[in-house]
């Protein structure tokens, strides 16, 4: 869908070309939701438009015949007060209207169709001004639908949404690439919901590059540790370090996820989990959750945690 030849991108400043990236040789493919990531102030925005051909590239090249193959969803919120979800909607018909701009069957069928795919029908006929955050990004995907493009350029979609609002939109994105087979690129600081949904991830790198590759393959070569230097956070287990600050260390007996959120519980309130310990505790398997710790059965995590602390 998009490919770029040696694509250096960025701006002129003081008749000086400022290179934010060079010479990039990427690939944007039907069917698959790509993830473009790296730190703020990189110059993800920019690539963004660049590729959109809203901003000329600096040097290099992009196959994609034209603008109109591309619908672009930016992070602008509109401020119309008067205009409704459906007017909203019906504006990613307007490049294919003539000058009476009449809307025909096809273009209604479309918008109606665009609103349905991200289940916005109750609010149809609601001012964007009404809007919550989430409502609103989901009534620019749906604009950007009815556009009927190939490809989807979104900046920053889950910005300041919540997470259940980001996992829809990030699961809406990855149903609309592999059912309907549209090239979709993403901008996200989400790197755990990336980690779940992308088929590919462009990581920017600091040397004005970008790597691409299956999120697994980043995360095992280190890219993702080069890129965002974390700290106290282990990506290969997806887990916060915890310090084992109690000097206590406790063999945990059990399996399936009531095991997991007890270790979490027990690694995050300073004890160790080993292999082999005096203290143990074990996860109940009956219908009803409890833990036993030397012959006593307990109820809830917390109380385990008061037990330990005695």
């Amino acid at each position: 869908m998009i490919i770029t030849r040696n694509l250096s991108v960025g701006y002129h400043s003081k008749n000086k070309k400022q290179f934010l990236f060079e010479d990039l040789n990427l690939q944007l493919n039907a069917g698959q939701l790509v993830c473009f990531m790296g730190p703020n102030g990189i110059g993800k925005s920019t690539l963004l438009r660049t590729l959109a051909h809203l901003q000329n590239p600096l040097a290099g090249e992009i196959e994609n015949k034209s603008g109109k193959n591309i619908a672009l969803v930016l992070t602008d919120r509109i401020s119309s007060s008067n205009m409704t979800v459906y007017d909203l909607v019906m504006y990613g018909r307007y490049p294919y209207l003539d000058w009476n701009i009449d809307l025909t069957e096809k273009d209604k069928q479309q918008i109606d169709q665009a609103i349905d795919q991200v289940r916005i029908e109750a609010l149809k006929e609601k001012p964007l001004s009404e809007l919550s955050d989430g409502q609103m990004q989901m009534a620019m995907i749906a604009r950007a639908l009815a556009q009927d493009t190939p490809i989807l350029l979104l900046d920053e979609p889950t910005a300041h949404l919540d997470l259940n609002n980001r996992v829809e939109i990030m699961n809406l994105l990855r149903s609309l690439s592999r059912n309907m087979g549209k090239a979709i690129l993403v901008t996200t600081h989400e790197l755990d919901l990336a980690l779940q949904t992308a088929d590919f991830v462009w990581l920017a790198t600091s040397n004005k590059k970008i790597k691409t590759g299956i999120p697994e393959d980043l995360v095992l070569d280190g890219s993702f540790d080069e890129v965002f230097k974390f700290k106290g956070f282990n990506l290969k287990t997806g887990r916060v370090e915890h310090e084992a600050h109690r000097g206590i260390a406790v063999q945990l007996i059990g399996e399936g996820f009531t095991y997991l959120w007890t270790k979490n519980a027990l690694e995050r309130c300073g004890f160790e989990v080993a292999q082999k310990s005096e203290v143990v505790i074990k996860v109940g398997s009956s219908q009803k959750l409890y833990w036993e710790v030397a012959g006593e059965k307990i109820s809830t995590l917390a109380e385990v945690l008061i037990h330990l602390s005695k």
